[in-house]
C-alpha cells in the first residue's frame, strides 16, 4: 500500500463508551499507515449539551479526514452520518458492533476458510449489540448460527433483529436459530463465542441476579465437549474468567481470543484505507 495518500490525513475518534482495543486498534492502525489519529472522549465536550450532533457533525467535516464514533445510541451514528460529509465509522452502538465482526469474520476464515460451511453457536446474553452482529453475520454470508441464553423480559433477542435476520437468510440461505438449550445449541458447532455478561455499569443484587440467569450458559469444558473437536473459542473481550468461560476454555488450546483481538487493528487498517479511498 503507497501510504503518500494517507499522509497527513486524520481521524478522529469519538468516544462515548470507553474501550482499550477499539481506542489502541484505530490510533495504531492510523499510525501505521502514515496519518495521525485524534482522541476525543465526549466526557469532556458540550456534545448534545451545549452543541448539537448535526452542527459537531459540519464541524468536523471542515477538520479532519474521517470519523470513528463509539457510542450508546444508534440515533447518535445515524445524526452524524447524515450532516457529515466525511465518512463516519461505527464503532459500537447499542444494535450493533461492525468493527468487531470484521475482524471476527477474518479471524473465522483464518482458522476455517469458507466461512459458508460454518456452525457458529454464541452462548451468553442475547440481548446484546455483539449477539445482534453476529446473527446478521450469519445470515448475510449464509452460514449457521444458534444463539442460546436466557429468555423473559430483559434477556430476548430485539424482534426487529430476528426479522431483519430472517429476510436476509430467505436470501443467503443462512439459518439463525434461538435455542435456549445449550447443549443442543452448541453440538457439532465449529465456532463457540461468548461475550461479557455485564453492561457497563451493572453492580451489586442485579449483577447477582444476571449471574445467577447466565450460570448455565458459561462455556466451560463440559459444554465445550459438546462442539467438534477442533472446533475454536472467541471472545471479543473484555473477559472474565469464571463468568461468561471458564479459564479452562479461554487459556485453552482451542481459544483464538488473542489472534481475534489483534485482528480488529488488520481489519480496520483495511476499512480506513477502503473509506479514505486509497487502493491496496
Amino acid at each position: 500500500v503507497s501510504l503518500s495518500r494517507v499522509h497527513k490525513k486524520t481521524l478522529l475518534m469519538l468516544f462515548e463508551k470507553p474501550s482499550l482495543r477499539t481506542r489502541v486498534s484505530f490510533e495504531t492502525g492510523m499510525t501505521q499507515l502514515g496519518g495521525h489519529a485524534i482522541f476525543y472522549s465526549t466526557a469532556d465536550s458540550p456534545l448534545g449539551k451545549k452543541e448539537s450532533m448535526s452542527d459537531t457533525a459540519k464541524v468536523l467535516s471542515r477538520m479532519v479526514d474521517i470519523v470513528m464514533a463509539r457510542v450508546f445510541k444508534r440515533s447518535q451514528i445515524n445524526e452524524l452520518a447524515e450532516h457529515s460529509t466525511i465518512p463516519i465509522i461505527n464503532a459500537l452502538d447499542d444494535f450493533a458492533h461492525p468493527c468487531q465482526m470484521l475482524a471476527d469474520l477474518l479471524t473465522i476464515y483464518e482458522k476455517k476458510g469458507d466461512l459458508r460451511n460454518i456452525q457458529m453457536c454464541y452462548c451468553g446474553d442475547l440481548c446484546n449489540n455483539v449477539t445482534y452482529d453476529l446473527m446478521r453475520s450469519a445470515a448475510a454470508l449464509g452460514f449457521r448460527i444458534n444463539v442460546t441464553g436466557p429468555s423473559g423480559e430483559g434477556f430476548d433477542v430485539e424482534p426487529a433483529v430476528l426479522e431483519e435476520c430472517a429476510q436476509l437468510c430467505a436470501v443467503t440461505g443462512g439459518a439463525v436459530n434461538v435455542v435456549h438449550n445449550p447443549v443442543e445449541a452448541i453440538t457439532g458447532a465449529d465456532v463457540i463465542y461468548t461475550d461479557s455478561w455485564m453492561s457497563y455499569g451493572i453492580a451489586g443484587a442485579t449483577r447477582e441476579e444476571r449471574v445467577a440467569k447466565f450460570m448455565p450458559f458459561q462455556v466451560n469444558a463440559a459444554l465445550m465437549s459438546h462442539a467438534k473437536p477442533d472446533a475454536i473459542f472467541m471472545n471479543c473481550l473484555p473477559a472474565e474468567r469464571g463468568a461468561e468461560q471458564t479459564a479452562e476454555v479461554i487459556d485453552g488450546p482451542q481459544s483464538v481470543v488473542f489472534d481475534e483481538a489483534e485482528n480488529r487493528l488488520h481489519a480496520q487498517k483495511a476499512l480506513l484505507l477502503f473509506l479514505l479511498g486509497v487502493p491496496y
